[in-house]
């Protein structure tokens, strides 16, 4: 058995900390009083409590308290403040047993003569400290009685993508290949921002990023205690937006010319095309174990595909051959200091498509034209390329051979970009380009990417039949139009967030909006009217709904905006007897009289050539649940 604690001790000149918001559905029941909280000349001890400790909470509280109280000895301290700290662990216990087994630690302090402090469990908190600097003041303990627990498996191509040798470059629309720390960045901020992103290849989230607190303040998205970390919860609203950016993203590449398929999310570990595959793929697996035998969970779309592929019999005449699956879900083994709201997480929706290509001239025809379809699905949610910076990244040799194709995709996009090189290839393609997001805290975040695959056809042993009936090994792209769903609504959010803080108003998407309109009675007497006026939005595939609550006229109108309603219709005595509306627009903040007609069509207008779905939650908002507390 394996009984673990991590801990971090730091002696301080002191520690305080204050409650901002709840981090767990029904975290620890505290007073007032203990929303705050200081110690002066304190040892602050971090602790997160993991899943093993749940087996031996007592002996993980005794040696836990052994080791504080060594350290305190030690720097010569009573006080002692005990504070929960989730990010030390990726395998946290439930909160219940983690909870039971902190306040049993600081009563065990407390009856051995120390002075003791606890945060509060369950909440996010502001905290600041202020660290002696001696050589005691910083230490680190890890509760391992019995067998240590094994390494967890890494994929050889995760360790040696550290060990490889990059050469970067900012690449300008007339062709000019210009060293990164040569470049002059005026201008281009975002850019410069994202190449030190890319070059320092640092991922730990170190603040939490604005879309989280909008995806929570908007109920759309939660975090889910229950499960793995990196896993979510969707509220309706948030299922709505996830749902119709996939109908869309799938609808743009069934247009394009793909064929949808759907395909297992586990595979065999030990088959030996995937096994070789799964060693040149820079991700970390779950692993799946049933009976004697061993799975993984899949990553990306690409094995099903592939294996689709290799059974099928494939002519020159049939290529380029696109082949698409949304993949609900795909599992990466994150750490967990990258999660990071919907930025990265470790199960995520991707809309994955193959392509077979006969011929690197037919595969640099396929990529530019995805690299374009790519272009115009951000376009679609409400990205420009003012709001993405690109990376191609390839080796010296297809550079070489490959300018004018390089510097012809920097002038589709208009502005210079990332380059990454490399003197020899090590993944499995040649070329690839990623659309990245740069967010709030200057992290980047992958959207769009396509990849030309030297390698995989032969492993699969996918093959075509030539115009003189040979069989040949074809060329695959790997595209994500999108990249992950969440993702893109993780981009979106950020997008807002950014222009909140600079004084505009934050908006949805017109088609993606959860709620379109909303009616609004002035009192209990134009409800019906009210209703009248929603029936006709909603008969038009419109999402609409009725305030029907007893607040006052300004607090309805200041829930919809919170809610960032795009249209508000108020209806009173006037409306009702001249059979008009009163529309507050959110978009320039004018209100508008019109016809019921005229609004319709300008929504349709607005939203033509998008999915649409219905309203998610109930017309009455008086009878809906609140999900978050």
């Amino acid at each position: 058995m394996v009984i673990k604690m991590r801990m971090l001790l730091i002696h301080s000149d002191y520690l305080e900390y204050e409650v901002k918001d709840k981090a767990l559905k029904k975290p620890e029941e505290i007073s007032e009083e203990q929303k705050k909280g200081r110690l002066d000349e304190v040892l602050a001890v971090f602790v997160s409590v993991e899943k093993v400790d749940e087996q031996n909470p007592e002996e993980v509280v005794e040696k836990a308290v052994a080791e504080i109280k060594d350290v305190a000895s030690q720097v010569k301290a009573q006080n002692i403040f005990v504070y929960p700290f989730a990010h030390l662990s990726s395998e946290l216990a439930s909160p219940d047993a983690a909870l039971k087994i902190l306040k049993a630690i600081e009563e065990k302090l407390k009856g051995e003569g120390f002075n003791v402090k606890r945060a509060p469990f369950g909440y996010y908190k502001a905290f600041k400290l202020s660290c002696k600097g001696h050589p005691l003041a910083e230490l680190s303990r890890t509760i391992i009685p019995g067998e240590v627990k094994k390494e967890e498996e890494v994929p050889e191509a995760l360790k040696k993508e550290e060990e490889l040798v990059s050469y970067w470059y900012i690449l300008t629309p007339e062709g000019e290949l210009i060293e990164v720390d040569k470049f002059d960045f005026t201008g281009h901020e975002n850019l410069k921002k994202f190449a030190n992103y890319e070059i320092s290849k640092s991922r730990i989230a170190e603040k939490e990023p604005p879309h989280v607190k909008i995806m929570l303040e908007q109920e759309l998205v939660d975090y889910e205690p229950g499960s793995d970390p990196g896993n979510l919860r969707y509220y309706p609203k948030g299922r709505l937006i996830k749902s119709l950016l996939e109908q869309y993203v799938t609808e743009k590449v069934i247009e394009y010319g793909a064929m949808e398929v759907e395909t297992p999310i586990m595979y065999d570990f030990e088959h030996p095309a995937l096994e070789k595959y799964l060693n040149r793929f820079p991700a970390r697996q779950y692993i799946v174990k049933s009976g004697d035998k061993k799975y993984f969970l899949r990553f990306a779309a690409c094995f099903g595909q592939f294996l689709i592929k290799k059974d099928a019999t494939i002519s020159y005449k049939h290529l380029p051959l696109r082949m698409y699956e949304l993949t609900r879900y795909s599992f990466r083994r994150e750490k967990r200091g990258e999660l990071s709201g919907l930025r990265r997480l470790r199960a995520f929706t991707m809309p994955d498509m193959h392509t077979v290509a006969k011929d690197l001239k037919q595969a640099m025809e396929e990529f530019k034209k995805q690299y374009k379809l790519s272009m115009e699905v951000l376009k679609g949610v409400g990205l420009t390329p003012d709001d993405y910076e690109v990376a191609i990244r390839f080796t010296e040799d297809f550079w070489n051979e490959n300018k004018d194709f390089i510097v012809e995709l920097v002038k589709i996009i208009g502005k210079p970009v990332l380059i990454e090189m490399w003197k020899q290839r090590f993944f499995y393609f040649i070329l690839k380009f990623e659309f990245n997001f740069v967010d709030n805290l200057d992290k980047a975040a992958a959207l769009s990417t396509v990849q030309i695959d030297v390698e995989n056809a032969e492993r699969f042993g996918i093959t075509y039949y030539d115009e003189d009936g040979k069989e040949k090994h074809p060329l695959i792209l790997h595209c994500s139009p999108s990249g992950a769903i969440e993702r893109v609504m993780y981009a979106i959010l950020e997008k807002q967030a950014k222009l909140r803080n600079q004084g505009k108003k934050p908006m949805y998407p017109l088609w993606l909006s959860p709620i379109q309109v909303r009616v609004i009675p002035v009192s209990e007497e134009y409800l019906d009217y009210a209703l009248y006026i929603a029936g006709k939005l909603e008969g038009a595939r419109i999402r609409v709904d009725v305030d029907d609550t007893g607040d006052r006229l300004t607090k309805k109108i200041r829930k919809a905006e919170k809610e960032w309603i795009p249209y508000i219709i108020v209806v009173g005595e006037n409306e009702k007897r001249q059979g008009i509306i009163t529309v507050r627009k959110r978009e320039d903040g004018k209100q508008y009289e019109m016809q019921l007609e005229d609004l319709i069509k300008e929504i349709k207008q607005r939203t033509e050539g998008f999915p649409y779905k219905p309203r998610p939650l109930p017309l009455l908002l008086s009878q809906r649940p609140k999900f978050r507390g």
